[in-house]
């Protein structure tokens, strides 16, 4: 397996499906009150240029269920925010801690900081991809659907780090995906240029009903992201008729289900009234991240 988690094309389905295994295998023993100490005694750096909650929770609970311990170290905090080289900050940690996690701008700082590192980088988040969410939704969707093959999923909103993630993820592990964002927002030219090199199936448009017409999973995310709040409003009148609402909930399958990453804005990109409908697997979707990242940590620091 690779060293390090920083993209899903990194990592084969094959090992993708094997991190599914452990993550049901983890959630399942957890829930019986089993003890699952794999990591005891390691320690897990956690590096964030960005804010958070679920993130820096579920890294943080997650490491001390499994018998490690998690340090949080805020970038403004500490030598990176004075300009220490990514290089130097990687070797030094590597040679304190078993693993790092960071959530930050750059995919490049990113994999600068896993080339460096001796220990394994996991990306808790960039401006590029959001790999452990995309784990946490999948996962979501084998326990609601027994499994992903065969699947329709459509993406509805932004051309974002989100977007960019169910990107690969249907590139690795082969299930089709609608892709409906308004023009001029569509997900990065060279994240489908390679997803499609490799065999994705893709379709995209500016219709969300077209992308949900007999969908099985529906996902959104936020329309400004951390970064983006200058364009909030200019965001919202490009993306008016983009709204997971019971409109476009109708158009998808009888027993489709609706993901989000969160926080959600509602009213905005999802309605009240279909975040709380019974199709809607939101909360167990964030809590399946803590899961899914227990068995990312186990599997590279174990």
């Amino acid at each position: 397996m690779n060293k390090d988690f920083l993209c899903l094309t990194d990592w084969s389905k094959a090992d993708l499906d094997q991190l599914f295994a452990l993550t049901g295998d983890l959630k399942a023993r957890q829930k019986r009150g089993e003890p699952h100490r794999l990591l005891e005694g390691k320690t897990l750096a956690m590096i964030f240029e960005k804010n958070s909650t679920r993130t820096r929770v579920s890294f943080e609970v997650g490491m001390h269920q499994l018998g490690g311990h998690a340090l949080f170290l805020h970038s403004g905090t500490t030598q990176m925010g004075r300009g220490e080289p990514v290089r130097d900050t990687g070797r030094v940690m590597a040679r304190y801690c078993d693993g790092i996690m960071i959530r930050t701008y750059s995919q490049q700082a990113v994999e600068e900081l896993a080339t460096w590192s001796d220990a394994p980088v996991i990306n808790g988040l960039t401006d590029l991809y959001h790999p452990c969410q995309l784990m946490a939704d999948i996962f979501t969707v084998i326990e609601h659907k027994g499994g992903y093959q065969g699947l329709t999923f459509a993406w509805i909103g932004d051309g974002n780090n989100m977007a960019n993630s169910w990107i690969n993820a249907a590139a690795v592990l082969g299930f089709r995906l609608w892709v409906a964002t308004p023009k001029g927002y569509r997900p990065d030219s060279d994240v489908v240029a390679r997803a499609e090199k490799l065999g994705a199936d893709l379709s995209f448009t500016d219709d969300p009903l077209e992308a949900a017409d007999g969908a099985d999973v529906l996902s959104t995310d936020v329309w400004a992201s951390m970064g983006q709040e200058e364009e909030a409003e200019k965001r919202r009148q490009a993306f008016a008729g983009f709204q997971l609402d019971r409109r476009v909930l109708d158009a998808a399958a009888k027993d489709a289900i609706v993901l989000h990453c969160l926080p959600a804005h509602r009213g905005e990109e999802i309605s009240d009234e279909v975040i709380e409908s019974p199709q809607s697997v939101v909360f167990d979707e964030a809590e399946n991240r803590l899961h899914a990242q227990k068995a990312i940590m186990a599997t590279l620091m174990g």
